[in-house]
């Protein structure tokens, strides 16, 4: 006897590259308030990203990975998200961490090289920014255990760029979701390249969602330039989690704007004319010609928002440019429970050439 078993993985999309609806928008397109601020969080995060490539290159700031072309499906995440669900991101999360309240001062200090920039006030369970690639989602599926083991109605939100589905920690952690029923989300950002390595030869995989697949879990494709695509399938998946229903993985297909980080050069791997066709079908744009042909916009609307978030930049530039930087001697002091013997006089001589670090 022969049995065959069939799989399918849906793909949406509901605005097309202009922002012209394509079909029945879902009911998130009802709540007006909710589409505007999503779109102020995304006005607000590129203004940022640009101002902090700006610093870094003024020596200012560190190495920084730039969010352009994510700004949509990262709002969308922070919206969609309860305040007491925990998120686990990775390295270019910012439109989801501001959403999340993470301050810009904050941002900016952990981009800076200060690791206080991690103490989020307004979302403390939230996890750091995972730089190593897809660790995060083994922290992920043990955070949503917990969830479980205590039987709280709360939800894990990981994000992922579709190079690092490549790797086990990915694999793994989807095993254990769909094998222990885990309350996660699994988000993965497919922005067509893994710094300089293309999608279509980092798997032989037709989509990263069928991924899903193997654990037993479902599996979705959004187009993640498409406010409405991304906020009905990360609403329905946040719910599943909280119905008990167990984990998702969603594939937002969008594409990095920007340089890897500001060490990369992306001209060298890619044309200026494959760039050029991804900005026509920029995110940011798509939603905002949306709302002015539904009425909901004006130029002087933009106008006002480009400069408030201007404002605010400028103002989190200017409190993160008056921090003063620690001690040398707290790479000792919040690095051990108990300070080694060895290390003693490393960190008297650390002391005595900078007076005032923590005893």
């Amino acid at each position: 006897m022969r049995e065959v078993h069939e799989f399918h993985v849906d793909s949406t999309r509901y605005l097309d590259d202009h922002g012209k609806p394509l079909d029945e928008l879902p009911p998130q397109a009802g709540s007006i308030e909710r589409v505007l601020a999503a779109y102020r969080n995304m006005v607000l995060t590129r203004t940022f990203d640009s101002k902090v490539i700006a610093l870094q290159r003024t020596g200012k700031c560190g190495t920084y990975p730039s969010v352009l072309g994510h700004e949509v499906v990262g709002s969308v995440i922070g919206q969609s998200m309860a305040k007491t669900d925990v998120f686990v991101p990775y390295y270019r999360d910012q439109a989801t961490h501001i959403f999340r309240g993470v301050t810009l001062t904050d941002l900016l200090l952990y981009w800076g090289g200060d690791e206080r920039g991690s103490r989020w006030k307004a979302c403390p369970e939230d996890l750091p920014i995972a730089v190593p690639i897809a660790t995060q989602c083994c922290h992920a599926v043990g955070v949503a255990s917990a969830f479980r083991i205590r039987d709280e109605n709360r939800a894990v939100v990981c994000c992922i760029g579709d190079g690092g589905t490549s790797k086990g920690d990915f694999s793994e952690s989807l095993n254990l979701a769909g094998a222990w029923h885990l309350p996660v989300v699994f988000v993965v950002i497919n922005n067509q390249w893994a710094i300089s390595t293309p999608r279509r030869l980092q798997s032989g995989a037709e989509t990263i969602a069928q991924k899903a697949v193997s654990a037993g879990l479902p599996g979705h494709i959004v187009d993640g330039n498409d406010y409405f695509a991304c906020s009905e399938a990360l609403d329905s998946a946040v719910k599943r989690a909280h119905d008990g229903k167990g984990a998702t993985v969603i594939e937002a297909k969008t594409y990095r704007l920007g340089d890897h980080t500001t060490a990369d050069d992306a001209t060298r791997y890619r044309t200026a004319e494959e760039l050029k066709r991804a900005w026509e079908k920029d995110g940011v744009k798509r939603l905002q010609n949306w709302l002015h042909t539904s009425g909901h916009w004006t130029p002087e609307k933009e106008q006002a928002l480009q400069a408030e978030c201007k404002k605010t930049v400028d103002q989190a530039v200017i409190e993160y440019l008056g921090i003063k930087p620690e001690l040398p001697t707290a790479m000792l002091d919040f690095l051990f429970e108990t300070l080694p013997v060895a290390l003693h006089s490393q960190r008297e001589q650390l002391a005595n050439k900078h007076p005032g670090g923590v005893a």
